[in-house]
């Protein structure tokens, strides 16, 4: 008996489109507009990690492409559903991931602001999003399908990388179609090179320099260029601090390395006396330039891939340019010089934030921060909320072999567990740490359930200390009294177990080891520590010495 051969739709293309650019991994959740992808997707090889709430999907999504450098598809409904992944796009579109959002649309009789009352209705779903992604891309009928995806999939790579908007008509999702399996999809960014002419001035600039020092920001790890910068430094013998988006770019106990204590009046006034100072892939926005106290006094080059950077914030020679292609250009282009005199000023300018530090009675804040490390295998990768414990890991922590993640573009809360889940659905070979307040780690209890479902293996630390803690010291400090940064919260660890997640209460001598079985365990898994951190004294305010 003859069987007809089952009738593909526009969701069908989607799936198809998709995997022919390379995915693997879709993160989303499915509403009524979508279910044309979402059952195409049900035909397809992709694997598929629904979260409980949107905005977690492209918290997930965004962490997937931190770790793959690939784009993460994150496939949303109509209205709601697409506005409720803003602030994660947001998150991704200032730390550079390449998120590829569809999302569904009202049929196409509603487009155009016509009125027509559908559900999930808005008058000009896309005007959301063209503030905060890199570029918008619409759908009209099933033959515009791929090359679209191919479009938006090309946008979100190309330097500087970011997230896309695309939508799809429910009506064309659910269309017939006739035309052949999407076979091959070609999406090739263009490269970004640097101007020759540039790179030999900066060439002579550092070569005549007698106090070479480079910041490198997360232009450098997105594109994979810490050999060039390793290479770069040791021919100039130029010591190197990261900025917190760039943790990991240089190694944190090399001889040249600063580190990030960038919230350190020792190292602005480090950097700032550097008679060339070479940034790489940062645009020296507040939190790089110590809440803009950075005033540099010799010359600036700025190598940047995003345009809009390049001397935003000081005048500078910019190159806009791919950060591994032009520190491998400048690391043929300059000649090497002896070592020594660069460790040298490294050393002495850690050995005096050191003092610094150690002279404010912080022994539990770094004794919890030095457990953490002690706990968590070196090619791990972390996911960190907005938490005092983020803020000294962005300054203190070496994330050694794994890689550091945070909120710290966009500062949003809820972003650690999430993130981290969708870390562990790149690869679940390794554990995974994510680490949270309490305040945060509401925004994302749901997710509990998401990693219970798929067996990912993170662990989840939440430093609980009755409320959002940071903005309590911040409102002490600037008011006398905080408002709104009290929170009741849930026993955490009897939540954790009701989703079938085990957990434990730690203390801070125990932090250590039981972090340590946790994340050696299998699956998911939550370590409580209740806490009450303090961060260590500004230097923005006023010199502190």
């Amino acid at each position: 008996m003859h069987t007809a051969p089952r009738m593909r739709h526009g969701g069908d293309l989607v799936v198809e489109s998709l995997t022919a650019l390379g995915a693997t991994t879709v993160f989303g959740l499915p509403g009524q507009h979508a279910l044309g992808a979402f059952d195409a997707l049900r035909r397809s090889g992709l694997a598929y990690v629904g979260l409980r709430v949107e905005n977690n999907a492209g918290f997930a999504a965004d962490a997937f492409a931190r770790v793959t450098g690939s784009v993460a598809p994150l496939l949303v409904s109509t209205g709601p559903g697409a506005l409720m992944t803003l602030a994660a796009l947001q998150e991704a579109a200032a730390a550079s991931a390449p998120v590829l959002a569809i999302g569904s649309q009202v049929p196409t009789a509603g487009l155009g602001g016509g009125r027509k009352g559908y559900l999930h209705e808005l008058t000009d779903q896309q005007a959301s999003f063209r503030d905060v992604v890199k570029s918008v891309h619409t759908v009209r009928t099933a033959s515009q399908i791929p090359s679209a995806l191919a479009a938006a999939w090309t946008s979100a790579l190309e330097a500087p990388a970011g997230p896309v908007w695309l939508e799809i008509p429910q009506d064309v999702l659910l269309a017939p179609v006739t035309v052949p399996p999407v076979s091959a999809l070609r999406a090739e960014p263009r490269p970004l090179p640097p101007r020759p002419e540039l790179i030999e001035h900066t060439a002579e600039l550092l070569r005549d320099a007698e106090r070479p020092v480079i910041l490198a920001g997360g232009g450098v790890v997105r594109s994979g260029a810490r050999e060039e910068l390793r290479a770069l430094a040791e021919r100039l013998d130029a010591p190197v601090a990261t900025t917190f988006g760039g943790k990991g770019a240089f190694p944190w106990d090399h001889p040249l390395s600063l580190q990030s204590w960038l919230e350190d009046r020792h190292t602005t006034t480090f950097l700032e006396d550097a008679d060339v100072l070479l940034v790489v892939g940062s645009g020296l926005g507040e939190l790089s330039s110590n809440y803009h106290t950075f005033r540099p006094r010799g010359r600036l080059v700025q190598i940047e891939a995003d345009l809009g950077k390049l001397e935003s914030n000081h005048p500078a020679l910019g190159i806009h340019a791919d950060a591994r292609a032009a520190l491998a250009a400048l690391a043929d282009a300059v000649p090497a010089r002896p070592a020594g005199t660069g460790a040298k000023a490294a050393a002495d300018l850690l050995a005096r934030v050191r003092e610094r530090i150690d002279g404010q009675g912080l022994e539990l804040e770094q004794g919890v921060l030095a457990a953490v490390r002690e706990a968590l295998p070196d090619d791990s990768p972390s996911f960190w909320d907005m938490t005092i414990l983020a803020y000294w890991a962005w300054s203190a922590f070496d994330p050694r072999a794994g890689a550091l993640h945070s909120a710290q573009g966009a500062g949003g809360l809820g972003y650690g567990f999430p993130a981290a889940l969708g870390a562990a659905a790149a690869d679940r070979t390794r554990p995974v740490l994510a680490v949270s307040g309490d305040g945060g780690a509401m925004y994302s209890i749901a997710e509990l359930a998401t990693a219970r479902q798929y067996g990912l293996p993170v662990t989840w630390l939440i430093v609980d200390d009755g409320g959002y803690g940071i903005l309590r010291a911040y409102m002490e400090d600037a008011f006398g009294e905080a408002t709104g940064t009290e929170l009741a919260r849930p026993d955490f660890v009897a939540l954790a177990e009701s989703f079938g997640v085990p957990a434990v209460r730690t203390t801070a001598g125990r932090l250590a080891g039981d972090l340590g079985a946790a994340l050696a365990a299998p699956g998911p898994s939550v370590v409580v520590l209740p806490a009450q951190l303090r961060m260590f004294a500004p230097t923005h305010l006023a010199d502190q010495g």
